[in-house]
């Protein structure tokens, strides 16, 4: 790791200073030896870090040289910070590489004794190492550049992630499916219980979501995790949320209100009048079972279940004699044989997929040390997938040995518990098998929550933004975009079974990832033993050390508790709040302290603080952001000196106040990549044309912005503009430029206006395209031949009959959504052989639409269809029963008249009674009328297969 951290400042400090040396005259000389010290100590580091292990005395040595590279990037940029000051906010000179600050007057004596004390501690360093028999390492393949090449050439074999079929469950889900459906009353608990990485939860998710005879038979369904530090109010509103379907925000909102007694009397009544099955995964202790019991109506007359996944035996007996205990088993040699092959072959040309008698040999050797554990199989699959050699897999097979001989941080971690150590081994190999590059990113993840969906985007924006990710080599005679090898680098480490895949997006790429419990382990492990980063829980006593990254998780009885001290050595602080709190005490102007104590940050996320916070008219001092997100935080004021932030890439304005003036200070910032201004107004004309290097802007107004500047946006690939697009038809004449790197695209307009859809047709490459306006039917023949596009979503577009069968020879067309006033004067739809590849089809707030039939041969792979507030409609499609893929109908504000058509013995029964999953909720009557009263208590209700079931039918007074 230490090498990572030297790779790194040699990148980010020395070479970019080499770079400009016609500034450096006084520190020329400091530099280059300083540069060459930090070469020579990068080859010791390879042999070092990995002997460090068994050597306490190395060990100690290579932390002291990563922290000595980390001082000389402190130096330099305090350096540039000190400058910035003394120039009042006029930072043109102060960007990415702080060579002008040497010509501003500051002592460079000083700076240039300050770096040679460090490079004459480097070089005794070196020396020190040499005598511990550590030797010099070349650079290898995995080095660099040389890394993202060998990524890409694996990409090309196999770009997209496949979800993979588990192994050795079958018997388990057939176990288990009977024991949650037997008609028997009172609340039965069923419980898998294993040892970590024993593959309980991948067992309850083939139960919960993909066994047809559980989604037939129950009503509601609800999954939630309980984390280690999990509130037993938080999980209970999370259950009654999903049981309820309250997928609106005032509906969440109205159960986030309640006290703790009434939700889980709501619960109660809900569990009792519907077959629910519940899922609590991975409970840790008694006490959480213990405040999660009001909650569930133990000892009476219900047919609800609830599945419990836990590494503790005691808690799987958690229900006395109405518990069903299943033990996580271990897979059996055969098993176990076929899930490592299955991925370390994943993907590859099949001519070449079969591995031959030795490597099979290695292979089966090593899988004796996994236990049948199926994290353990996975991750050592994912390494061995990536070596090529025989040679390569015996040194994989040699290092099994020495890490299962040696044990790591994590078995003192777990204290000798092989219940969670059982895959220790194996992830500490996996992880020192990683590329520097890679460990850094890794090591990243470790700021995130436990059970966080962490969004890919924003993700690669704050490697990037700490300068983890570099371009590798040209490829078709341009750099490789950062965002594009940022990417790469987490399919590296999905594909090494690092990380695990959230949900994928209409382009099949990874939208979200998360990390397995033990594998988020080994990260922060990793991350406290190289102090690159700390996690502060304040639900428990905790001290912030002088690190350079912060996590902080906040709660509302603890806000107060995070006070900054200085901290000269800070370069990234992410504050993780819950969003069900407001955080009504919060101190106005705390972020006037976080400027003055931590004025070296790189990367500051301050998102969902729902009070009245004032962003400081300093803000400008932090001159070495590149990541600055408010999202959802209540901030009224925006000072001008944001302009001095010129070294942004990410700025992230997306508040949770109505409206907010934005000085017009944006253009200063040349270096932005990712822009999102607020979604609830702001005021200020914003000059746009300096940001060449803009790859996201996020709702630009027209009546803001001057939209022409577009034309200087070259690299933009995500743009969502609302209103006045009046004079961009003509200037997309005038200038014939084409959007030829925009992926997403949406225009959001004003009754007045018109879809300029020369715009739309200017963006080749397109994939996601939402229109919210007028269009002209005839303009849309265009889109035909856009090859690339897979998501389309339309509003207020008023099209006709004829622009639909437009629509359908999109060819690769995944989703469709159609909403309000999407159509004018169409009552009849009939799709033939359209949409070939069409998976998602959304109908809402659609007047006068009557019916849709489709034909034989249409839709062929439709797997999700939503229909919401279609009045008028007086069935579900004809010809619905022809489509065999559907897995999921939604039915939402629908008349009751359509809704009883599908329950059993219905006139369109015969339509749906092979979809595995049919939700109805809010049924309305008298719809002409527009008067809705609930029937029941209970929320929404949720309509089962066999019969149907009204817990909240909304009725005429």
């Amino acid at each position: 790791m230490a090498e990572a951290v030297v790779s790194m400042v040699i990148e980010g400090v020395t070479g970019a200073l080499v770079e400009e040396v016609k500034f450096l005259s006084g520190v020329r000389n400091q530099i280059e030896h300083a540069q060459i010290e930090l070469l020579l100590m990068q080859g010791f580091l390879k042999d070092a870090d990995a002997k460090q292990e068994d050597n306490k005395v190395v060990r100690i040595w290579v932390q002291i040289i990563r922290d000595a590279a980390y001082d000389l990037e402190d130096v330099i940029e305090s350096f540039a910070l000190k400058v910035a000051l003394k120039r009042g906010g006029n930072l043109k000179l102060v960007l990415k590489r702080f060579a002008c600050i040497f010509s501003e007057g500051v002592n460079l004596h000083k700076i240039g004794s300050e770096i040679e004390r460090i490079t004459t501690k480097l070089s005794k360093l070196g020396l020190s190492l040499q005598s511990y028999d550590i030797k010099q390492i070349r650079g290898t393949q995995y080095e660099g550049a040389t890394s993202f090449e060998r990524q890409r050439e694996q990409r090309q074999t196999y770009p997209h992630v496949i979800e993979r079929d588990p192994i050795g469950l079958e018997e388990d889900v057939k176990i288990l499916a009977t024991q949650l459906v037997k008609e028997e009353k009172g609340l039965q608990v069923v419980s898998i219980w294993g040892m970590g990485g024993s593959g309980k939860t991948t067992l309850a998710k083939q139960v919960y979501g993909h066994n047809e005879d559980v989604k037939r038979h129950f009503d509601c369904f609800a999954w939630v995790c309980v984390s280690q530090q999990c509130q037993g109010k938080e999980v209970l509103e999370d259950i009654l949320i999903q049981l309820t379907c309250a997928t609106k925000k005032e509906e969440k909102e109205e159960i986030l209100k309640m006290k703790k007694d009434q939700i889980a009397g709501r619960l109660c009544i809900i569990q009792k009048e519907k077959k629910c099955l519940v899922v609590l995964d991975d409970i840790w202790t008694p006490d959480v079972w213990n405040s999660l019991k009001p909650g569930f109506p133990i000892g009476e007359e219900t047919k609800t279940r609830i599945l419990v996944t836990t590494r503790k035996k005691d808690i799987a007996k958690i229900a006395g004699e109405n518990c069903f205990i299943h033990e996580s088993s271990a897979l059996d040699d055969k098993e176990s044989w076929e899930l490592f092959k299955k991925i370390a072959i994943s993907g590859r040309d099949q001519t070449n997929s079969k591995i031959d008698a030795e490597k099979e040999t290695l292979g089966k050797k090593m899988l004796q040390h996994c236990a049948g554990l199926p994290l353990a199989i996975t991750v050592l699959a994912g390494l061995v997938a990536r070596k090529v050699t025989v040679e390569e897999w015996k040194t994989v097979y040699e290092n099994v040995d020495v890490y299962i001989r040696r044990g790591t941080n994590l078995d003192q971690e777990y204290k000798g518990d092989q219940e969670r150590a059982g895959a220790s081994w194996v992830l500490a190999l996996s992880y020192d098998d990683l590329p520097y590059r890679l460990k850094l990113c890794f090591l990243y993840l470790g700021h995130f929550p436990e059970d966080y969906e962490i969004p890919v985007k924003r993700l690669a924006q704050l490697w990037i933004a700490e300068g983890f990710i570099s371009s590798g080599s040209q490829r078709h005679g341009s750099v490789e975009v950062l965002e594009d090898v940022a990417y790469a680098c987490l399919i590296e480490l999905v594909e090494r079974c690092m990380v695990q895949v959230g949900t994928f997006g209409s382009t099949k790429k990874i939208k979200t990832c998360h990390l397995h419990d033990l594998m988020r382990d080994l990260c922060l492990v990793k991350a406290e033993e190289e102090n690159f980063l700390h996690v502060v829980n304040f639900t428990k006593a905790a001290t912030i050390p002088q690190v350079r990254r912060l996590g902080v998780y906040l709660e509302e009885k603890c806000v107060d508790r995070f006070a900054p001290t200085r901290n000269d050595h800070l370069r990234s602080l992410l504050f993780f709040v819950n969003p069900k709190y407001g955080f009504s005490n919060w101190k106005k102007k705390f972020l006037r302290s976080v400027v003055c104590n931590f004025k070296l940050l790189r990367v500051l996320k301050f998102e969902g603080i729902m009070t009245d916070v004032e962003l400081p008219s300093n803000i400008g001092n932090l001159v070495h952001l590149r990541f600055l997100s408010l999202k959802e935080s209540e901030v009224r004021r925006l000072p001008s000196s944001l302009g001095d932030l010129i070294c942004l890439q990410t700025l992230d304005l997306r508040l949770g106040t109505w409206w907010v003036k934005i000085p017009n200070v944006i253009w200063k910032m040349k270096e932005l990549r990712h822009l999102y201004l607020p979604r609830l107004g702001y005021r200020g004309k914003l000059k746009l044309a300096t940001l060449g290097n803009l790859q996201s802007l996020v709702n630009v107004a027209g009546a803001d912005c001057d939209l022409t500047h577009l034309a200087e946006l070259t690299n933009i690939r995500k743009l969502f503009i609302k209103g006045g697009v009046k004079n961009m038809e003509e200037m997309l004449k005038s200038t014939g430029i084409t959007f030829n790197h925009l992926g997403s695209l949406s225009l959001s307009l004003r009754v007045d206006e018109v879809i300029p859809m020369n715009m739309v047709l200017s963006c080749p490459h397109i994939y996601n395209l939402k229109l919210d306006g007028r269009i002209r039917d005839e303009s849309l023949e265009g889109l035909q031949g856009y090859e690339n596009l897979t998501k389309l979503s339309l509003c207020y577009t008023g099209l006709q009959l004829e622009s639909l069968k437009i629509l359908e020879k999109i060819p690769n067309l995944r989703m469709i959504c159609l909403g309000q006033d999407a159509l004018e004067n169409v009552a009849e739809v009939v799709v033939s052989e359209g949409y070939p590849n069409l998976e998602f089809l959304s109908l809402s707030h659609l007047r006068g639409l009557k019916s849709w039939r489709i034909e034989k041969g249409g839709m062929p792979r439709l797997r999700r269809l939503s229909i919401e507030y279609c009045w008028e409609l007086r069935a579900v499609p004809e010809g619905l029963e022809n489509v065999t893929t559907l897995k999921e109908l939604t039915i939402d504000k629908m008349p009751r008249e359509f809704c009883s058509r599908v329950g059993e013995g219905g006139e369109d029964f015969y339509k749906i009674q092979y979809v595995p999953s049919l939700l109805i909720t809010h049924i309305m009557e008298d719809r002409e009328k527009g008067s809705l009263v609930a029937e029941y208590s209970a929320l929404l209700f949720v309509r089962k297969l066999k019969s149907l079931y009204y817990a909240n039918a909304i009725l005429s007074s």
